[in-house]
């Protein structure tokens, strides 16, 4: 019995001898990142003395058995880097990128840790020799010390199998639980906030995902660790889906992604937040994607784009037929020019249906007239492009539409995101630069950095949009989506939300109505969510003849900025209110959006540095609770704060 103890007390020894522990801090010191490797790499995170990740395995398998993060002999080191960048088409103009990098480096490997004072990112990256290689398995665990509370957007399509998740459109409202009672068998796409000790928040994410699938997590044990996700490298695909318009994964390969030596994977990234407001001002996916490849982007031009879908084309008081035809759209364009808007979209119809051939333009459209048209007005045209269209001859439809005149694509129905769609994005991008197009990706996966990469990108969907409104029943809660994704989807980059609802609804009178949409909230939360979601190409969804009937709402809407060179999160708390100030050049502009609890809010403006002693707001009618549309236009005193009442599903816009 004694010479077994022995042994044991020896073989616990020689373990302990062979682990070995790597820390990296952040430059305030208040996040402690330590790596653990022995037969297993894992990590874990604290932040000043409160554990908020408990130790985490990440590795990677090879084809042929090779695996990154399993025994090894690391070398470390460790730099600090401390840089303000220039930002293009950004929420600020300029972005400090500050960290403390730990690189644990093998003959053949390394692992890069990043420890930010606003969270941690770690990436593997492949070395040695130069050649091909392919990833069969990556294990992106995310263990929790307690079982914390989530926000959770699952996959909102078929849950069975994993596989009938992997295509879906990244779009569902958050479920909210405990990380224990996550449901089986259910993937949650990115990102995902977790409500960790004392306050703090996680927000999940990843960026700079190039050339390999995005990740998703999922919790089959019921206990309090997540784990990565993974969608296999298709190995066919058929053409199929709505209008014949996207790509049906039938077979999948053994691997992931098969790739060359050397390769930097994506960072897998945790934003860490003291107080909420901290992540609706996040830019960390931003700071870790790749910066954008020299040459002139002086050509990209941000702005508001005038919508035609979501209002079914429903046009008052005129002498034609509205619908997709030349005469619809040139009262769309002149609506636009009247209002100073930059850009009218032709979305799904301008193309003859269900031929995903982007050269068939119906007989009721002559784009090349309306292109005349628009450029006499001073309005750029936008086209939208079902991705199997887009994808089977991007560089002819490039070349041909931007010899004609047109700005720009709206790709829509990739739903996907394994490796060859994720590659699909970037050849995009870069083929859309070449003829100076702009790019917003609709029916998309979550942005992961691709805007800093192509400026050009301006947008991703991904999220739970207005358009939503068209056909969802009053069961779907949109008001307290709307103060909750600027503390998760927009942790992770710009929206295309596609707000700017004209009919507005209290939660007791909204119903879907597919020809004549309206939204829930007040139309002050409308107008403040052009301040405060995130998007450089933001859509004008209602009708011209709407519009035109609240000219003071619309000509506030088309004067608001759609980048900014400074934006500060003043207060929120997730699913509940956030109040977020946005600059651009000498003039703030402030917006509130509530849930449905009515609040009244006492803002502290001094984080602004303006000592205006009075500001013009937009704010809740005293009746907004029974008419939504009911708001307030008026100078107000202000004194260093701005008290304000936001009636339920409120909104509110201050502007200094």
């Amino acid at each position: 019995m004694t010479k077994i103890v022995l042994f044991m007390a020896a073989l616990l020894a020689a373990c302990v001898a062979q682990a070995k522990e790597f820390v990296v801090k952040s430059p305030d010191g208040k996040i402690v990142v330590t790596v653990n490797s022995g037969e297993h790499v894992s990590y874990s995170i604290e932040r000043e003395g409160v554990k908020l990740l408990a130790p985490s395995r990440i590795s990677m398998m090879l084809i042929g058995g090779y695996m990154y993060g399993g025994k090894s002999n690391f070398k470390s080191t460790i730099k600090r880097v401390d840089q303000t960048i220039p930002a293009r088409n950004f929420k600020r103009a300029q972005v400090r990128d500050c960290y403390n990098e730990m690189t644990l480096s093998t003959d053949t490997y390394s692992i890069v840790f990043r420890a930010y004072d606003d969270g941690v990112a770690y990436r593997f990256v492949a070395g040695g020799k130069a050649g091909e290689f392919a990833v069969a398995y990556e294990q992106a665990e995310f263990a929790f010390p307690y079982d914390y509370p989530a926000y959770v957007p699952y996959v909102a399509r078929d849950y069975s199998t994993f596989e009938s998740q992997y295509f879906n459109s990244f779009e569902n409202t958050y479920a909210h639980h405990l990380i224990s009672k996550w449901e089986k068998g259910r993937l949650s796409f990115l990102p995902l906030t977790v409500e960790a000790a004392n306050g703090i928040k996680l927000c999940i994410t990843e960026a700079d995902l190039r050339d390999y699938p995005g990740m998703y997590l999922c919790n089959q044990e019921g206990g309090r660790a997540l784990r990565g996700v993974f969608a296999g490298s298709p190995a066919q695909v058929d053409q199929g889906g709505h209008n014949q318009l996207q790509g049906l994964v039938r077979s999948r390969h053994n691997y992931l992604a098969k790739l060359t030596s050397p390769h930097s994977f994506p960072w897998r990234v945790i934003a860490i937040a003291k107080e909420d407001r901290q992540l609706a001002e996040s830019d960390l996916t931003w700071r870790l994607a790749a910066p954008a490849a020299g040459g002139d982007w002086s050509w990209v031009k941000p702005g508001k784009v005038a919508w035609d879908w979501w209002n079914d084309w429903n046009i008052s008081g005129v002498d034609f037929k509205s619908g997709i035809n030349n005469d619809t759209y040139k009262h769309y364009i002149d609506f636009a020019s009247e209002h100073g808007i930059e850009y009218v979209i032709l979305d799904e119809g301008w193309a003859v249906n269900k031929q995903a051939d982007l050269m068939q333009v119906v007989p009721e459209i002559d784009l090349p007239m309306l292109c005349d048209y628009a450029k006499q007005k001073n309005v750029g045209l936008i086209l939208w492009a079902g991705f199997w269209a887009f994808n089977r001859d991007m560089e002819s439809v490039c070349k041909h539409y931007s010899a004609m005149g047109i700005k720009g694509w709206k790709i829509d129905f990739m739903d996907r995101d394994d490796d060859q769609m994720v590659k699909f994005y970037e050849k995009a991008a870069a083929t859309a630069a070449k003829y100076h197009m702009l790019v917003d990706f609709h029916g998309a996966y979550k942005p992961t950095g691709l805007q800093r990469t192509y400026p050009n990108v301006m947008n991703f969907e991904g999220i739970h949009g207005l358009e939503q409104m068209k056909w969802s029943g009053p069961e779907v809660d949109q008001v307290t989506y709307d103060v909750t994704v600027p503390f998760t989807r927009l942790v992770a980059g710009p929206a295309d939300y596609t707000q700017g609802a004209m009919r507005n609804a209290t939660r007791s009178n909204y119903y879907p109505c597919n020809s004549e949409p309206m939204s829930q909230g007040t139309r002050c939360h409308q107008l403040a969510e052009y301040i405060v979601f995130d998007a450089p190409l933001t859509m004008l969804c209602d009708s011209p003849s709407n519009y035109r009937r609240e000219e003071e709402c619309t000509s506030f809407i088309a004067s608001i900025p759609t980048v900014w060179d400074e934006t500060i999160a003043l207060q929120g708390k997730i699913a509940e209110y956030v109040v977020i100030a946005r600059r651009s050049g000498s003039k703030w502009y402030v917006g509130a959006l509530g849930n449905w609890d009515e609040r009244n809010l006492v803002i502290d403006l001094s984080r602004l540095g303006v000592g205006a002693k009075q500001g013009e707001v937009y704010v809740d009618g005293v009746n907004a609770d029974r008419k939504a549309q009911d708001y307030r236009h008026e100078t107000v005193s202000l004194n260093g704060f701005w008290k304000v009442h936001l009636a339920p599903g409120g909104g509110a816009v201050l502007v200094l």
